[in-house]
């Protein structure tokens, strides 16, 4: 048990060390976000400059074969120094905790999980900019639902659901239904209840959508369930 507390806590500090950085992308402070975003520019370029180097190698020891490639010392340096670049950049950096067989809620990456998607929750143009990865937001989305987790991370995930009904739907947004249905409370549902009263339309369509399949706990979140609740509120405002 200790042994697997002290293993926790170095790879929390190897997170840190990496992408610690990362959480001035969601400070209120513009300057911390703007140098925070100037980091991840840098950080994405050794990226793409690793993978030009990889690519590189891959060509020139190719006539090798691919048993020997693969054995090849400058080949595997050069994929390893690529894979390490991803470690310290967004998206790239958090698809760790799509590793089967983690206890999610327990992972030192998970807080790196939730500021990704705390990003772009809360700041989706710059995120769209500079970090854009649908398929890693549903990827996430869908991992962090799964999970049990403590207080704080489940007020922080009915933060996120607040966040996203309230807003014109944005490309996996849905996926959020699956995060309302496992952090649903009387919190949550007292939120969502306002934001289906408020005078915006689409709080009133996302929210009122939310309510509904928390209330039909059966009902698939599909896109053509989604599609018939969307009809039905426009034919309601006509």
């Amino acid at each position: 048990m200790a042994e697997d507390a002290g293993q926790d806590a170095d790879e929390a500090c190897a997170w840190a060390e990496r992408l610690g950085w990362a959480f001035g992308l969601i400070a209120e402070d513009p300057a911390a976000r703007g140098a925070a975003l100037v980091h991840l520019a840098e950080a994405q370029r050794k990226v793409t400059d690793a993978l030009a180097r990889s690519n590189e190698m891959w060509l020139l020891t190719r006539p090798l074969g691919a048993d020997e490639q693969y054995r090849e010392p400058a080949f595997l340096q050069a994929r390893r120094r690529h894979q390490q670049a991803q470690r310290r950049s967004l998206p790239d950096g958090v698809w760790g905790g799509l590793v089967g067989g983690r206890d999610l809620a327990a992972w030192p990456g998970l807080p790196y999980v939730l500021l990704f998607l705390e990003w772009e929750a809360k700041y989706p143009l710059e995120w769209t900019q500079h970090a854009k990865a649908w398929g890693t937001k549903q990827s996430l989305i869908r991992e962090v639902a799964r999970a049990r987790h403590e207080e704080a991370v489940k007020a922080k995930l009915t933060d996120l659901v607040e966040i996203v009904v309230q807003r014109a739907y944005r490309c996996k947004d849905r996926e959020y239904v699956r995060v309302a249905r496992a952090v649903d409370s009387a919190d949550l549902r007292g939120r969502l209840d306002r934001a289906a009263d408020s005078d915006s339309p689409w709080a009133r369509c996302h929210a009122g959508y939310v309510l509904w399949l928390l209330d039909r706990p059966d009902l698939p979140n599909t896109r053509r369930v989604w599609q018939t609740w969307v009809a039905g509120e426009a034919a309601a405002l006509m």
